[in-house]
């Protein structure tokens, strides 16, 4: 995808930490010796990560006769010891052939019979026949995988939490779900998954189809991210298709016309004539028939297109309209496209098999401009762009960038989701940039080469119109890493891939471009997998090269343009931060709960693994104990009050067990008490204090939240409340009861009020209906003595503000002033009895994206003062809560994963 202004939408789910797998301790591999570090830049062997497996080894010069995928299979299978693989649980899906005799052999693992996802192993050859010999090889293999493989989930519970993930109601109803079948999420002993896209109807869901993988057996979501497309969703057709994506199967004889571009300059084109005398955009002169079409300002669907008209003409000399949209440009620049990785690299087409390839022009987002392109996994699409911007055809980078998209689907398939994302972003932006400089002569010392896009702009400088988007920013790990949790831009696709891409663009300045581009595309092709991040890309470019016979002085200095940009192994460990850590890979649900120096936090064992409760000290001292059963169930949204737990529990052995219940148990061990149990609805808002729980529910006689209460170990039971009002959030403390209330007032507008109700008294002591010119309040908390809630003004300036009231209802002060520099920007809010925390910026400010302007914690006395910084770690601060005195506990996303971490006081200024 080619995002323009880089504004990437949340997700609405966390994704499970697969990309970022602590190292596992590897067994002792039989393998050759390595190299001194400063005579060869090459690694010879590159141990897993959460497997036994190596991710890479070479130096091999082993005989392996036969077939390539004969030979491959019986090397994994001759050194068990080595490679720690099953070959039964091996499928092959590729093996190529190049034209200097190498061969890659690309393995699938699949676990009884289901595959696992981005599991994928090669081995690489050379020579034929009795001479051909093993080289290398590398990868993902699982080992230790014992997830069952029969779902107890029903199917449509499962495509229902997918469909989940539309979070807007009116997207959602016209929502498409398209069923992948079976997957295996892989990390520890693994989940079997059911893997959904999901497309919202319009574009108030999002207008992006994302990737959903639901676990069979717990029913909750296992890892979403977005898909490779970012076309708009609907299918708008203005007329009948003349021809097809072949055009041979029409009649279509290969002709030649001309046609304006898009600055009406005349230009040859490759074009087809159809029985009846008329023409199309249809390029048969290539073994990939290259063919275009026009969306004609509507919307365009997934696959490729059957209502949709090829770009057509009477006669071969097109009018000026087909210049306008962008259809020109396209054309001609896929056929660019196609003969720099034919000619240059090899490659036949996208798919290297001389398949289709077909283009897409003048789409819209829903009848809307349309400002962007994108690679859906059969064509291209073009917006036709809007006030400011030029039809993304017109740009050949940007045609280079979204068809590299479809060679990197074909050849490494990476997952759009943090580094792995970021990496097929930066493959796709080098690329993308190659074929530009390339095709229109520019030298790599020309100070625009390493612009994207910089000729989209209908005003402005070309730098200007680039922006971010550019190859030469010098970016790196340690200093621009963007800490974006996994909800946002799927872990930072866009945001942080020209770190990688940069890298790239130095080796090309430095080596021959030709020998950087064959090196970065035998790195693509022959070396990547699905879920590799920086550092395995750094490893397979050097490998490539290695294989391409690069010196060891090439090779230093490929590995030096590497080190340039901080990718390099451990570098999230030098970024710095003034927080400690309590837990590393946070990848469950639910925000921390903490008291009384202890926190409880739900995550995995391993990534990929069944999410559990997990406690530890604050202060350090200990590590993590689990708190939660060895059910099978998932666990998570905790709370605590230091002495015991409760929180939810999803799951069941079959699908006449599967609920949800709220369960409790002393944090010294014992017995796990069951207080709520339910086979739909989910329950929310758990709390603890003292002897009593409380949290909501749904009453679906009324479709309404009511208040649930277990008081000194006695059962759960709903509390009363006025006919159609609702429940929002629950808040628990020394046998007081809040909640935000809600009800529909006499002028039809939604009423909001802060309550406090005393347990003891067993009645509503405070009541505090917040005036209509608030457009919405946030869930309220119990400190102090006091009640503690957001209000954000409805007048349009969306200001927040924090307030409390006594919880006898005497009165109401104001904490933190909606108009003050350092407002709220959310409802994000923790207390203490001594500080308010709460989260200021957003994921993106003032329309750009950096560390600074992403969310950060601030705090402040309960009542009133100045505000302070929390921490000064510089990536994205999420879901804080507040222990004792100023303490906070928070999950940190500074390292490009989501960690729990924790200041005693607040660090002041920054």
């Amino acid at each position: 995808m080619h995002q323009r202004s880089r504004t990437p939408k949340a997700l609405g789910a966390g994704l499970a930490a697969v990309l970022s797998l602590g190292l596992a301790a590897p067994a002792a591999l039989a393998v050759p010796a390595a190299p001194a570090a400063d005579t060869d830049p090459v690694p010879t062997l590159v141990d897993g990560q959460e497997t036994a497996t190596p991710q890479l080894v070479t130096g091999l010069h082993e005989s392996a006769p036969g077939s390539p995928a004969d030979a491959a299979r019986a090397h994994l299978a001759a050194h068990p010891e080595r490679y720690r693989i099953d070959p039964g649980q091996l499928t092959e899906v590729a093996a190529e052939r190049g034209a200097d005799g190498r061969s890659t052999v690309r393995f699938q693992q699949y676990h009884g019979g289901v595959p696992v996802l981005g599991a994928q192993y090669l081995v690489h050859l050379t020579g034929e026949g009795a001479g051909q010999r093993v080289e290398s090889v590398g990868g993902k293999y699982f080992t230790g995988l014992t997830a069952p493989t029969t779902a107890t989930v029903p199917a449509a519970v499962l495509r229902d939490l997918a469909l989940g993930e539309v979070k807007d109601p009116g997207a959602r109803a016209g929502a498409t779900v398209e069923d992948h079948g079976a997957v295996v999420v892989p990390g520890g002993t693994g989940r079997l998954a059911r893997h959904f896209t999901v497309r919202a109807a319009d574009p108030a869901g999002g207008g992006q189809a994302r990737e959903v993988y639901v676990d069979a057996n717990l029913g909750v979501v296992a890892l979403v991210h977005d898909s490779r497309s970012s076309a708009p969703g609907g299918t708008t057709g203005t007329g009948a298709a003349k021809g097809t994506a072949t055009g041979a199967a029409a009649g279509v004889e290969p002709a030649t016309g001309t046609a304006p571009d898009f600055f009406g300059r005349p230009v040859k084109v490759d074009i087809g004539r159809l029985p009846d005398g008329s023409y199309q955009f249809s390029d048969l002169t290539r073994p990939a028939a290259v063919t275009t079409y026009d969306a004609a300002g509507g919307g365009v669907g997934r696959g490729l297109p059957t209502d949709l008209a090829v770009v057509h003409a009477p006669g071969p000399d097109f009018p000026a309209a087909t210049g306008t949209v962008g259809a020109t440009d396209a054309h001609v620049n896929a056929g660019i496209v196609y003969d720099f990785y034919r000619d240059r690299l090899g490659r036949d087409g996208l798919d290297g098999k001389a398949g289709p390839i077909v283009s897409v022009v003048n789409a819209t987002a829903w009848g809307e401009p349309l400002a962007n392109a994108s690679w859906d996994g059969t064509k291209m699409v073009y917006g036709g762009g809007d006030d400011k911007f030029r039809p993304f055809s017109v740009a050949l980078d940007v045609v280079g960038h979204e068809m590299t998209h479809g060679v990197v689907e074909n050849t490494a398939g990476l997952l759009m989701a943090g580094q792995t994302g970021a990496m097929d972003e930066a493959l796709a932006d080098y690329f993308g940039n190659a074929i530009e400089v390339t095709a229109r002569g520019i030298p790599m010392t020309d100070p625009k080469a390493g612009l994207l896009g910089e000729n989209l702009c209908r005003t402005g400088t070309p730098e200007a119109c680039a922006g971010s988007r550019r190859l030469d920013n010098h970016r790196t790990t340690v200093d621009d890493y963007l800490g974006v949790p996994t909800d946002v831009d799927s872990g930072g696709v866009h945001l942080n891939s020209t770190i990688f891409s940069g890298a790239l663009w130095d080796i090309r300045r430095t080596l021959d471009p030709l020998t950087a581009d064959r090196v970065i595309y035998r790195a693509l092709a022959a070396y990547l997998t699905p879920l590799d991040d920086f550092v395995a890309g750094r490893n397979a470019v050097l490998a490539a090269g290695q294989d391409l016979g690069l010196s060891r002085a090439q090779l230093r200095t490929v590995a030096g343009a590497f080190d340039a940009h901080g990718i390099r192994a451990g570098w999230q460990s030098r970024i710095g931060a003034d927080s400690r850590t309590l837990l590393r890979g946070i990848t469950g649900t639910g925000a921390p709960a903490v008291a009384a120096g202890r926190w409880v936090m739900a995550s995995a064992e391993r990534p990929g693994a069944t999410e559990a409760l997990y406690t530890g000290p604050i202060t350090g001292g200990g590590g993590p104990t689990r708190l939660s059963p060895e059910d099978g169930r998932a666990h998570g949204y905790p709370a605590t009050d230091g002495t015991s737990a409760a929180w939810i529990s999803l799951g069941g052995q079959g699908q006449d067990s599967w609920k949800m219940e709220v369960l409790t148990r002393s944090l010294a061990g014992g017995p796990v008490r069951t207080l709520y149990s339910s086979p739909s609805r989910l329950p929310a808002d758990v709390r603890v204090s003292g002897g009593d729980i409380a949290f909501r529910a749904s009453d679906p006689s009324v479709n309404l939240n009511r208040v649930f209460l277990s008081h000194d170990g006695g059962p759960a039971v709903p509390l009363p409340l006025p006919a159609g009002h609702d429940v929002l959030s629950v808040t628990l403390k020394d046998g007081v009861l809040g909640w935000t209330e809600r009800w529909v007032g006499d002028q039809g507008a939604d009423v909001y009020a802060p309550t406090v109700y005393s347990i003891a008294l067993g009645k509503v002591t405070a009541q505090y209906v917040v005036p209509a010119s608030k457009a919405k309040v946030g869930p309220a908390l119990l400190t102090g003595g006091r009640l503690v809630w957001t209000e954000t003004s409805g007048d349009g300036g969306r200001r927040t503000s924090i307030r409390s009231g006594a919880v006898d209802g005497s009165g109401v002060t104001d904490v933190v002033s909606g108009d003050g520099p350092n407002a709220p920007s959310n409802g994000t809010l923790t207390a203490s009895d001594r500080a308010v925390t709460y989260q200021v910026g957003t994921d993106e400010q003032r329309g750009e994206w950096s560390n600074a302007a992403l969310p950060k914690l601030w705090q402040v006395p309960l009542a009133g003062g100045t505000p302070e910084r929390v921490s000064c770690n510089r990536g994205g601060q999420y879901r804080p809560a507040a222990e004792q005195g100023t303490r906070v506990v928070w999950v940190d996303a500074t390292a490009g994963r989501s960690d729990l971490v924790v200041r005693d006081r607040p660090a002041g200024g920054c």
